[in-house]
């Protein structure tokens, strides 16, 4: 959609055997695995993107009605 993210997050990965795994930092619970660190990276932004929109719905719903959004820079 027309949101903007933040600029950065932090993708932490390791090789761990034959796997990629991986986390972002600034959100927790978020956890990948894939055989190649390039499908690792693709599938950690796109899990992100996803739990950045859950948050976003979240707590849209937790404010109920007459909240404003604001950037926080």
């Amino acid at each position: 959609g027309g949101h903007r993210m933040q600029d950065t997050y932090t993708a932490i990965i390791k090789q761990s055997g034959p796997w990629w795994i991986g986390w972002i930092a600034e959100i927790p619970g978020v956890n990948c695995q894939e055989p190649t660190r390039k499908a690792l990276l693709e599938t950690l932004k796109a899990t992100l993107e996803e739990a950045l929109e859950i948050n976003r719905q979240e707590a849209r719903q937790a404010a109920g009605e007459d909240y404003e959004e604001t950037p926080l820079v």
